[in-house]
């Protein structure tokens, strides 16, 4: 489905909390990457390359400390082992929020949802997360629990091919799905904030490189309304 107002791409198809977490159980585990393997010949490879970390975590630094006062506590919701966590080095906490259940990196902890509720963390971490999701709104309304005042959010999607490509019309070239359920636009990233209260305070668009490709993401520093 797609949106002409907002410029948003969707699976019409809306997973079950039991569906997405049977979907990411193990997830890019041995048993989960042998299985994407057999129907996506090459996954195996891929995810060797998304192992090894993203290579602009300094990027994204640069890019929120103008809007940060060090030392920040630190919530990465979905942030899988914590590798690539901004500002995971030298900061008062570093919790991580994910529903794999991996064990994380050094300096960082595992806390499970009421546990980051019941604090309130300087700086929300939300990288590649919303277009895996059923409901992203509902996932960034969750996620002011954990946001004080002054709080900051970094949001960050994945301005894809298929959106760069065929801004009018890419409900008619996307035709495969597996992980990603949601296709963002700039218009739509923004729509989104702004509809679950927040305020964007900076946007960017930035191009890197993964596994020897070419790609973009969108980058969006917020705070509540």
């Amino acid at each position: 489905m797609f949106c002409a107002d907002c410029e948003f791409l969707f699976l019409d198809i809306r997973f079950s909390e039991a569906e997405l977490a049977r979907l990411y159980d193990n997830y890019r585990m041995d048993s989960y990457v042998a299985l994407r393997e057999f129907y996506e010949p090459g996954y195996a490879l891929r995810n060797a390359g998304l192992d090894s970390g993203i290579n602009y975590v300094s990027v994204i630094e640069k890019f929120l400390e103008p809007h940060l006062h060090m030392p920040v506590s630190v919530l990465d919701w979905g942030g899988d082992t914590g590798k690539n966590t901004p500002f995971r080095n030298g900061n008062t906490a570093v919790d991580i929020y994910d529903i794999s259940a991996k064990s994380v990196v050094e300096g960082a902890r595992i806390v499970q949802k009421q546990e980051a509720f019941a604090k309130k963390y300087d700086l929300v971490v939300c990288s590649n997360v919303v277009e895996h999701v059923a409901y992203p709104a509902r996932l960034l309304c969750e996620i002011k629990k954990a946001m004080h005042s002054g709080s900051v959010l970094y949001l960050e999607a994945p301005f894809e091919a298929v959106m760069r490509n065929n801004p009018t019309d890419p409900h008619l070239v996307k035709k495969h799905w597996h992980e990603h359920i949601n296709f963002f636009s700039k218009k739509s990233v923004m729509t989104l904030i702004e509809k679950c209260g927040f305020k964007i305070i900076d946007i960017s668009k930035n191009e890197i490189e993964l596994n020897g490709k070419s790609g973009a993401v969108f980058m969006v520093a917020c705070k509540l309304k």
